[in-house]
């Protein structure tokens, strides 16, 4: 569980075009084996700590005769941002998706003191 010890919290979110491979001939479209996207997300402000996120799939547009193989992450969360990772693999073709973030966490606050 993570504990906001701070009366300001932040929530910010997002929605992104993670590709669109069908309309460009793109390898999550035509390719097979282990793919991957990566999207670098920034805050639109900095946290005090590293925030909690979630993320969903709010578009995705499949081909209906092969599997369908998907994992969307957060990796790499800092105070600034993250790295959104969509990840496929074996005969999965996608055409696009488009994937959803918030992030919750503490603000830095004037009164916050810093011991050096």
């Amino acid at each position: 569980m993570k504990r906001l010890n701070t009366f300001q919290i932040g929530i910010d979110s997002g929605d992104v075009v993670l590709f669109s491979d069908f309309e460009e001939g793109g390898e999550m479209w035509r390719g097979s084996g282990p793919r991957d996207r990566v999207k670098k997300i920034r805050f639109s402000a900095e946290y005090q700590d590293a925030p909690s996120v979630t993320v969903g799939l709010s578009l995705w547009d499949l081909d209906s005769d092969t599997n369908v193989r998907v994992e969307l992450v957060a990796e790499n969360i800092t105070v600034t941002g993250f790295d959104l990772v969509f990840r496929t693999w074996g005969d999965t073709r996608i055409a696009r998706a488009r994937a959803s973030w918030q992030a919750i966490g503490s603000l830095p606050h004037q009164d916050d003191w810093q011991l050096y």
